[in-house]
């Protein structure tokens, strides 16, 4: 028997979860384990037992979509994160993955893209909505010629760099903790999330992408 891929969705709209959730149900290997209408009412439903991907719109009461992608990675940063939005602004795009998530998909796209975002986020891809794709691909180019493909090519958050920073200068997680005036599973959740973006197994090649990236100095 196949394991389920296990998705919670997260929209305000009631009916446009349950449209969601029909269409997904069609397929087999898919199973909708929650729903919820605001972000607070998300972050509650992971607290008791996390799926693989969340669908969740940007605007949402309480807690918004990018606010509730940076808590959801902190909780937990094996679960995926899809973006399900109107928002076109590439601006929301370039935030949404910084923030963490896996994929970026236009609500009117969904009709015919949804299961080819679900696939390639399950592959361990990153989707972007094919209306969006295009310009986006253009503002990368755009961006290295003017030499800033550094700033969009970089997946981390503030925090992030600024722990990253840290753990290359040596710092205990429980140091960065006191320093930062967060707990330390929150510092090692943030480093799971780093190394999980980054692709990186080991504590030498972050403090190799921290030099790279110009974080931290070279004493040589």
């Amino acid at each position: 028997m196949v394991t389920p891929y296990r998705i919670v969705l997260a929209d305000d709209h009631a009916m446009f979860r349950q449209g969601i959730k029909n269409i997904l149900e069609t397929v087999e290997g898919l199973e909708v384990v929650g729903e919820a209408s605001d972000g607070l009412m998300l972050l509650e439903l992971l607290r008791q037992g996390t799926p693989d991907l969340v669908i969740l719109d940007i605007s949402m009461p309480h807690l918004r979509g990018l606010e509730a992608t940076r808590e959801i990675k902190m909780i937990s940063a094996d679960v995926k994160v899809l973006i399900l939005t109107m928002h076109k602004d590439k601006d929301y795009v370039y935030s949404a993955l910084s923030a963490g998530a896996e994929g970026y998909l236009l609500k009117e796209d969904a009709d015919t893209e949804l299961f080819a975002a679900i696939e390639k986020i399950r592959d361990n891809g990153c989707y972007i909505s094919p209306l969006l794709s295009g310009e986006f691909a253009f503002d990368l180019v755009q961006a290295s010629h003017k030499g800033e493909m550094s700033s969009l090519s970089d997946p981390l958050t503030t925090r992030e760099r600024e722990i990253l920073k840290l753990i290359a200068e040596g710092i205990s997680n429980k140091e960065i903790a006191d320093l930062l005036f967060i707990s330390s599973r929150t510092v090692e959740n943030h480093r799971a999330n780093i190394m999980r973006k980054l692709n990186i197994k080991q504590t030498a090649n972050l403090v190799k992408y921290a030099l790279n990236k110009g974080y931290i100095l070279s004493t040589k």
